[in-house]
């Protein structure tokens, strides 16, 4: 028998910051540029609106931005911060990473930050290993961020999946406490990935294939295929993993890809919908941002808190996937 007393080592989430350009760019302001229209688009998507990225604003800056943030609430000097972990499929630069931009904007002299591409699945994974080190003691606190300007990657020539994504960043501040059994933390993570999919959902080209336009490109009918049974699979997995039934769940906050595989993962797992966080209306698809930013804006409204079970899923290009189950 577990003593529900024992001190445990967990990474806990101190703190949450959040990043949106200021340009919001509608549907109508889509149909504006291409052959498309805002009942198209909601209707297939959910999405009303997203955010597009000023030239200044790159990944390196909104994730400062919202790291920044995260740090401030939770109350740490950024001196004191151990590592930096971004997920990010549009960094600023191929080397060196947008983690190593961000500790030198924040100051974080005694950090050291790597970036981490899993596509929309990044901000689980980079979450999944920060865990990892927080529970090892190689550090203290990790930085986690997702942060995408993916306007920049996008082919205006295909209305099918310009209309789809957008730009952001958001952070959440993970901290190795001493903690009982049902105290806050993250309780597990799961990691997935199919590298015969990588087909359906991809970028053309990288520096190393300069002959390559360096466009999304995306199979839609076949991801939609693949998400809801994989996502729920993982979301599953997290829960028989803690002994646990979906009813236990406070929380869902699902990656904001399209609000059909949203609803789709929330009737699979019996759900109502007042459980499920739902802002791809507002920020469309943002890839590794769309999860803390969901998360952001659920702590915003007071919808999520202290001692509720949450749980993090997502799905991107590879593919990848993954659920995350944390106690706030």
């Amino acid at each position: 028998m577990v003593d529900d007393n024992l001190s445990l080592r967990r990474a806990v989430l101190t703190g949450i910051g959040a990043y949106l350009p200021a340009q919001i760019v509608t549907n109508a302001d889509m149909a504006a540029r291409v052959e498309t229209s805002d009942d198209w688009i909601t209707e297939r998507t959910g999405i009303k609106q997203r955010h597009f990225a000023a030239p200044h604003e790159t990944a390196a800056f909104m994730g400062a931005e919202a790291g920044r943030q995260a740090l401030q609430k939770a109350g740490l000097a950024p001196e004191a911060l151990g590592a930096i972990i971004v997920g990010t499929s549009t960094p600023d630069q191929a080397f060196p990473s947008t983690a190593v931009h961000i500790q030198a904007a924040l100051g974080a002299k005694n950090a050291f930050g790597f970036d981490l591409a899993a596509a929309c699945s990044g901000f689980i994974y980079a979450l999944s290993v920060a865990d990892a080190m927080l529970r090892a003691g190689q550090v203290q606190s990790v930085l986690v961020i997702g942060s995408e300007v993916y306007s920049r990657i996008l082919n205006f020539e295909d209305r099918t999946t310009c209309v789809l994504f957008g730009d952001g960043a958001g952070a959440v501040l993970l901290e190795a406490k001493s903690v009982t059994k049902d105290g806050p933390g993250v309780l597990s993570t799961h990691l997935h990935a199919d590298g015969k999919l990588a087909d359906i959902l991809y970028v053309d080209g990288a520096v190393g294939q300069p002959d390559k336009s360096g466009h999304l490109v995306m199979h839609g009918r076949e991801v939609f295929r693949h998400a809801v049974t994989l996502l729920a699979g993982a979301v599953n997995e997290a829960l028989t993993e803690n002994g646990l039934t979906a009813a236990d769940i406070d929380l869902l906050v699902p990656h904001q890809a399209n609000r059909r595989i949203i609803d789709g993962v929330g009737k699979k797992l019996g759900l109502p919908d007042e459980r499920v966080i739902v802002t791809v209306d507002k920020h469309a698809n943002t890839s590794a941002a769309s999860i803390p930013l969901a998360l952001a804006v659920a702590m915003e409204e007071g919808r999520a808190k202290p001692g509720q079970l949450v749980l993090l899923e997502a799905l991107g290009g590879g593919l990848t996937w993954g659920s995350a189950l944390l106690r706030l």
